[in-house]
């Protein structure tokens, strides 16, 4: 039996054509979703983010370059990677709000996107932040884990008070095969917790070049996808936001493909996760962000099985424990068993390709 490094590292790694690839494999699921629903609900509003990242980050890159923002690399991970060391970071500044405004504009009149839109940029500021202060502390930390949970708690507390005077979310659970996880009030602890678990696992995904936004990408055809093929409980809104944001991380891969010429750094990274979590939450797509999102999940969990593990099994007197993966998150663990970076990053994304495919026969 193949074993899955051995399968990721037999993967062809031309990263340019490969991401080439993957923008058409995307744009051919928004045109076909179209088509089924006779709307142009997708194919529009993905273009023209796609289009206009790309521009900005072509424009904005040097300038980032210009100003010093230098990726700091943490020096307990994979060595190689300490090469990368003064790469832009910050990018999500560029294209986020590109996102964020077009799909905005997917459907002015409806009073969910400018709040969808908000906790989005809500979360790119506290990203900002945490990216300034570790640039201007010359170490890969900027904010305190507990301050940054902080902000990112207030933040979500906020969205989900708004979702509930307006009677944007009920308390239901939509799942395969008709069924319905009724939760009632539970949902709205349940929110919160998707807000700060969805944020931190796309933040821990963002560890190699394309990775993230490859995935990302990915992840929001597939939402968008799902809630124009669900017929009258559809959602195009909000459908139309998330081929916005799918466009605008295409566009920004052009350059945050291997060898990467900039990241999205936290500022990126935070912002996808909130927009994921707020249209799951007000579109009742939690079901699909769960199975399409499952790179993000399995990168989240490395880490906690990891470091549970770790302190579990740690002996006092040497301060060493058993560590069930070579290095987490997850990506490191392939990348350290001989795949090389970008063969990682075109598993990944083919993982994704496979769970969105899964999540679109599952519909709810």
């Amino acid at each position: 039996m193949i074993s899955p490094t051995r399968l990721i590292a037999s993967l062809p790694s031309n990263s340019r054509h490969l991401a080439l690839l993957l923008g058409l494999l995307l744009l051919g699921l928004a045109v076909a979703g179209d088509a089924l629903s006779h709307a142009p609900q997708l194919t529009p509003p993905l273009l023209a983010a796609a289009v206009v990242s790309a521009l900005l980050s072509r424009w904005g890159v040097p300038r980032l370059r210009q100003l010093k923002l230098g990726q700091v690399i943490r020096e307990e991970g994979p060595q190689a990677h300490l090469s990368k060391a003064g790469t832009p970071t910050m990018g999500g500044l560029l294209v986020v709000p590109v996102g964020v405004l077009i799909g905005g504009l997917v459907d002015p009149s409806d009073p969910r996107l400018p709040a969808v839109a908000a906790i989005t940029l809500a979360y790119l500021a506290i990203g900002a932040v945490d990216d300034w202060r570790s640039l201007t502390k010359h170490h890969n930390t900027g904010l305190t884990p507990r301050g940054k949970l902080l902000l990112q708690a207030i933040s979500a507390v906020a969205f989900l008070a708004w979702a509930a005077a307006g009677q944007f979310m009920g308390g239901d659970i939509a799942l395969p095969l008709g069924w319905v996880l009724p939760l009632g009030l539970v949902i709205w602890p349940l929110g919160l917790f998707v807000f700060l678990a969805e944020s931190n696992a796309t933040n821990l995904t963002d560890g190699l070049d394309g990775l993230a936004a490859g995935c990302g990408a990915i992840v929001f055809s597939g939402l968008g996808l799902q809630l124009m093929l669900r017929g009258h409980e559809g959602d195009p809104a909000l459908a139309g936001f998330c081929a916005a944001m799918a466009g605008c991380w295409l566009g920004f891969l052009l350059f945050n493909r291997h060898p990467a010429r900039v990241f999205m750094g936290d500022t990126g990274s935070l912002a996808m996760g909130a927009a994921l979590a707020a249209v799951a939450l007000l579109s009742n797509s939690l079901w699909p962000l769960l199975l399409m999102g499952g790179v993000f999940l399995a990168e989240s969990l490395s880490v906690i099985v990891q470091v549970w593990v770790f302190k579990a099994t740690k002996n006092p007197a040497t301060g060493q424990g058993r560590r069930v993966l070579r290095m987490a998150p997850l990506h490191h663990h392939f990348e350290l068993g001989g795949a090389s970076e970008q063969q990682v990053v075109v598993g990944f994304w083919a993982v994704s390709l496979i769970l969105v495919t899964l999540g679109l026969v599952l519909l709810p």
